[in-house]
């Protein structure tokens, strides 16, 4: 009954709405009322006659700067103000309503007619109740207007407000808000609205502008103020069922997959004790407790929409595969390893591109000329139906890198996709390394399986270290001059299993145009093997390199460095702030590290 309400009062309401823009004056609607507004309330006169005054004192009009022009209400013995000529109490004083008239209701259904100026000057005027904001706003959102949706969000959260009147719907509004910000490329924006909600926002809206703040942080890999701001959101929200499941990203991006399962237990039983969770708020809990890895991956999958159901295809076609085909490979005179392609390689590739359309950058190590994600709803069923079509390296190529760069960050997704993968590619790794010799980049089609390695290591670099670690130093044995960068990422993960004697010994083949991550690596680990004078030697060739990267490190709380798809110039803040990004948590966790490059800035 009230559903019907609802829609009638809506109808009726939106049909007012413009009988009062064509004139803007109350005797106009009236005649509206008994001539058109009576069909939309199922002919009942009464009805629609008092609607109308009701509706009429809510309306925003135009002429009157977006004020309404309210009528008094009537004594039950004066005149009816729908002007029947009838006293109040024989006319629309007698009508029980069906139910209530929302008091925004008007200015909601003007926000979502206006355009251009007017609506500019409503919004501006401050006069648009919250509540009709927030309404006017979702619903521009949901129907795909972005460009509306965000002017009027930024209406609803202006710093003129009073952010205290908010009604605790405003948080999936800011929530969108801030995603129209991201997809639309208004970063600044973005950051100043975290700012001003962290500052003076209430206690519900910081708690998911710091939650938001933790999850951008771990997009850019910005592991530490991920933590910090994951901290304030505890203290903010300790409550929060999005807690758990933030913490236990951080935690595997962390690297700390045993904590994150513990802890993630630890929220389950904290939270099943309470009533007012959904139920399958706590299954998803209770999994998240069971395997953290296996249910994020899980919710990542599902919550992609229409690649649901073909990405969950892939991840059980993956685990099935057999052993791929053996390789066509060849030596030069000098003892170089080639790869060629193979008619019946290149036949599985011309066909698996038709579907997939887009060109690798062979000018870069792993991007594509455009998204390979466009029209990831051709390709993911159709390579789902055509398996054999794996058994071609440019294939898996293109799989790797097109999969890595939707799925490379998150540490969950390393099980369903990566590993299977590579798996698959290290059988002909294998082949390779039985022919001892050179794997030259260069060389024939070798870019085809170097590339693919790349993209796979990259891939397991966060949710299967050891794996992608084992990987890159197997390459790296085969492409002697590491065309691929590998020796930094190795020395990477080095570090961060402690293994300071290797990483040293890595490293330990430098020259003035080694990358500044090599450079610093071995810093590291020499310091922690206490050999402070080559360290400090080492450390000075780095700032001489780059003059940024010490003070950068040493800040708490440097200016950030917006980062370019590309990798960053050596020498400049970028490179610096990259590297702070990347490897400041295992400067912070070596013991006096920080103070001892304090004194070198």
């Amino acid at each position: 009954m009230l559903a019907a309400w609802v829609e009638q009062l809506l109808g009726y309401a939106s049909g007012a709405l413009k009988a009062i823009r064509d004139n803007e004056h109350y005797p106009a609607l009236m005649i509206w009322a008994r001539d058109e507004g009576v069909v939309r309330v199922g002919g009942d006169l009464s009805l629609a006659q008092a609607l109308a005054p009701l509706l009429w004192n809510e309306t925003p009009l135009v002429r009157l700067g977006f004020d309404p022009e309210p009528l008094a209400w009537p004594g039950r013995n004066e005149p009816c103000w729908c002007d029947s000529g009838r006293k109040t109490k024989q006319c629309c004083g007698a009508v029980t309503l069906p139910g209530a008239v929302p008091p925004h209701l008007m200015w909601m259904l003007s926000l979502k007619e206006w355009t251009g100026e007017t609506l500019k000057a409503a919004l501006g005027s401050g006069k648009a109740p919250d509540q009709a904001l927030l309404e006017a706003g979702l619903i521009a959102a949901e129907s795909g207007q972005r460009g509306r949706a965000q002017q009027i969000l930024e209406s609803l959260f202006s710093s003129e407000r009073d952010w205290s009147r908010l009604p605790e719907q405003a948080e999936p509004a800011f929530e969108i808000l801030v995603d129209l910000y991201q997809s639309r490329g208004f970063h600044r924006k973005r950051a100043a609205l975290l700012d001003e909600v962290l500052e003076r926002g209430p206690t519900f809206l910081r708690g998911v502008a710091l939650e938001r703040l933790c999850l951008m942080h771990l997009d850019s890999d910005d592991l530490a103020s991920a933590r910090e701001a994951f901290v304030r959101a505890q203290q903010t929200l300790p409550d929060s069922p999005t807690l758990a499941y933030i913490e236990s990203m951080l935690l595997l991006h962390e690297g700390h997959p045993e904590e994150a399962r513990a802890r993630a237990h630890f929220w389950w039983r904290r939270l099943s004790k309470r009533s007012d969770l959904e139920s399958d708020q706590l299954q998803f809990l209770a999994d998240l407790a069971a395997n953290p890895e296996a249910t994020l991956a899980e919710q990542m999958i599902n919550s992609e929409e229409d690649l649901a159901e073909p990405l969950a295809a892939l991840a059980a076609l993956l685990d099935t595969l057999e052993a791929p085909p053996r390789l066509h490979l060849s030596r030069t005179p000098e003892g170089h390893v080639e790869y060629h392609a193979t008619a019946r390689e290149d036949t599985a590739f011309a066909a698996w591109f038709e579907y997939f359309k887009v060109t690798i950058d062979e000018e870069a190590a792993l991007s594509f000329e455009s998204d390979p994600w466009e029209n990831a709803g051709e390709w993911l069923p159709a390579l789902c139906a055509h398996p054999e079509w794996l058994g071609s390296p440019s294939v898996m190529q293109s799989l790797s890198l097109a999969l890595t760069s939707r799925f490379g960050s998150l540490p969950w997704m390393a099980e369903s996709f990566f590993e299977p993968l590579a798996a698959r590619f290290e059988a002909w790794l294998s082949q390779l390394e039985t022919q001892q010799g050179p794997f030259a980049w260069d060389d024939a089609n070798n870019a085809t399986l170097l590339r693919c390695a790349l993209a796979l290591i990259v891939g397991m670099e966060r949710g299967a270290r050891t794996r992608s670690r084992h990987l890159a130093e197997r390459v790296l044995k085969l492409d002697e001059e590491d065309d691929l960068g590998l020796r930094e990422l190795v020395l990477d993960q080095l570090l961060r299993e402690g293994r300071d004697d290797e990483a040293a010994e890595l490293s330990g083949a430098h020259d003035e145009e080694e990358m500044i991550g090599v450079t610093m690596a071995r810093v590291l680990a020499l310091y922690r093997l206490e050999r402070c004078d080559e360290a400090d030697e080492m450390l000075t060739v780095a700032q001489r390199a780059n003059p940024y990267l010490v003070p950068m490190l040493c800040d708490e709380k440097p200016k950030p460095v917006a980062l370019a798809v590309d990798a960053p110039a050596p020498g400049t803040r970028a490179e610096a702030w990259q590297y702070r990004q990347l490897m400041r948590d295992q400067w912070m966790a070596t013991p006096g590290a920080m103070a001892w490059l304090d004194t070198h800035r």
